[in-house]
């Protein structure tokens, strides 16, 4: 193996770690408000009674009914995906911005991740109306996202003078990494309501009402009004605003240990 081989090897290597610890960390702080998020979402305006009424009283009733673990339901699916998949993210990310600068609620009634998983599967299949049913509203949840997140903090970053006070220079990038996340979540937020939509219970049982990502959103804005777009947006901005900081400082940190040290 060539040196170069080897110096892009070990670069490579850094980032893959240092994305997949950050993005491991932000996961298991900001999960919570994810559940709480997404438990608003599903919510279909006027046609469902108001079970969560407001951020506070969602997260009383998540622990009265559930209790602690309740906040935790589902988390081993986002640490499986988006581990791996910020460790690729923070690589690919690294490696294009080199080369374009050259160039039910009840415990007892939840399966686990797998048996979910294979229930889908044999239920529905792999496909669109199966395991990967709302995939194009991943897709533009993501890359709206990914697009706002990482464009802001890095150019602003460029711009923010350097602090030589370590305490400061943390702040610093907090700041800015707080700012890119809570940016991004509220532009893509109609994104992530159209994904629950499809991903969630349907208004009437065996009828697909909510089928492709731009139709669900015009359909939602149609019956519900545009700030049905938005809903949850609060504990989405409260986990994806600092939890937005957490994972890019806990990257750039990392990244710089494994430079100095492997």
């Amino acid at each position: 193996m060539t040196g170069k081989a080897r110096g892009f090897g070990r670069e490579a290597a850094h980032q893959i770690l240092a994305g997949g610890s950050a993005g491991l960390v932000e996961i298991c702080l900001m999960h919570p408000l994810d559940v709480v998020k997404t438990r608003f979402q599903i919510q279909r305006g006027n046609t469902d009674p108001a079970r969560y009424k407001s951020l506070g009283d969602s997260f009383r009733t998540i622990f009265r009914t559930e209790g602690l673990f309740g906040f935790y339901k589902g988390i081993l699916p986002p640490i499986l995906a988006e581990t791996p998949k910020r460790a690729v993210k923070f690589f690919t990310f690294e490696q294009y911005k080199k080369l374009l600068g050259n160039v039910s609620l009840s415990p007892a009634l939840q399966p686990s991740t797998f048996g979910k998983a294979r229930q889908i599967i044999q239920a529905n299949g792999l496909g669109l109306r199966g395991l990967n049913k709302g995939l194009s509203a991943t897709l533009g949840r993501h890359g709206v996202f990914n697009m706002v997140y990482f464009g802001f903090y890095f150019n602003v970053k460029n711009v923010v003078p350097v602090s030589k006070d370590p305490t400061l220079e943390f702040l610093r990038k907090f700041g800015i990494g707080l700012a890119s996340g809570t940016i991004a979540s509220i532009i893509n937020i109609p994104f992530d309501v159209a994904k629950s939509r499809i991903q969630g219970p349907q208004p009437v049982p065996g009828e697909i009402k909510y089928r492709t990502c731009f139709k669900t959103m015009a359909t939602v804005y149609k019956e519900e009004g545009f700030l049905a777009l938005y809903k949850g947006l609060v504990p989405k901005i409260m986990r994806l605003g600092p939890g937005g900081a957490v994972m890019l400082l806990v990257y750039e940190y990392a990244s710089q240990w494994l430079q100095e040290n492997w």
